[in-house]
């Protein structure tokens, strides 16, 4: 069978020959508004890359975490950064000047902070697949796929959601100001650009009074379905006479299939830390008090 296809008939265009159809190729608002947000953020890079602070690790700041930092001083929350305070496997945390979102009004509860912390996480990190032994098993991450750069994503928004669920669980944790992707800004615990010490730095006068405060925090993360996971007193300070949990991003949920494990971990090194300040504290006996005095499943 043999198939007829037809020609659509030309339009009747009359002086078809070197004369086109003129097309609009002058800026557009839209364009020029772009074109200075790209002048501005190359400027930004080069000025943060051009630091002394930050030539030590240029390798943290690839331009995503640029793009983050750059977003982050857009919309108020950094006005200007200082120097590092730590440096850890995945992250660096530095100082900086808190921008106006960072300085609340205090109409809403919100806290105002001068000065705050800024942690950058690694992109590329080479402990990922550690961090993904804390998230596999959590249900906020359950389509979690092994790509490093969304591990990663996933851990610093974990950190934020963790210490937002901490907080309102009435812990002392740095108060969470904001994320973007591997960027998080949070409270400055410390003094003159001097980080509060730790647990382990600082000299408890009534180390009795202290393992309360610890004791009733893990209660009150377990109440909410947290467990820390890394509970010591590296990862406990000593703030304007307050103590504070820090470093919850591998804090887990409950529902987790190693929750129970990280809980026991963390008591056996809350025991540890003050028998050595003479108490006789048993990590056994500590899980025992968290689990019969909070109701995770509430």
């Amino acid at each position: 069978m043999t198939e007829e296809y037809d020609l659509l008939e030309p339009d009747n265009v009359e002086g078809v020959g070197d004369e086109w159809e003129e097309i609009d190729v002058s800026d557009t608002a839209a364009d020029q508004v772009q074109r200075q947000r790209d002048r501005e953020f190359n400027e930004f890079r080069e000025r943060l890359k051009n630091t002394e602070q930050f030539k030590v690790e240029q390798s943290v700041f690839d331009d995503a975490t640029l793009a983050a930092l750059y977003k982050l001083v857009q919309d108020g929350y950094v006005e200007a950064f200082g120097g590092p305070i730590s440096s850890g496997k995945e992250a660096n945390v530095y100082l900086a000047l808190g921008g106006e979102a960072s300085r609340g009004d205090g109409s809403s509860g919100d806290q105002s902070h001068d000065e705050v912390a800024v942690k950058v996480y690694r992109i590329n990190a080479s402990d990922f697949r550690d961090m993904r032994e804390y998230l596999v098993g959590d249900p906020r991450f359950e389509e979690l796929s092994g790509d490093k750069k969304r591990v990663v994503l996933a851990w610093t928004r974990k950190e934020f959601a963790n210490l937002k669920r901490a907080q309102k669980a009435g812990v002392r944790v740095p108060d969470p100001i904001a994320v973007e992707r591997n960027v998080l800004v949070m409270e400055f615990l410390g003094t003159d650009g001097d980080r509060a010490p730790t647990l382990d730095d600082a000299h408890l006068e009534n180390p009795e009074t202290a393992f309360e405060v610890v004791r009733e925090y893990m209660r009150r993360l377990y109440d909410v379905g947290l467990v820390h996971g890394d509970l010591s007193e590296y990862n406990i300070v000593v703030h304007d006479g307050e103590l504070c949990i820090i470093d919850l991003g591998q804090a887990v949920t409950v529902h987790h299939p190693n929750s129970g494990e990280f809980l026991t971990r963390d008591c056996a090194n809350v025991a540890a830390f003050f028998n050595r300040q003479g108490m006789d504290v048993r990590g056994d006996e500590l899980e025992e008090w968290i689990r019969e005095h909070a109701d995770p499943d509430k």
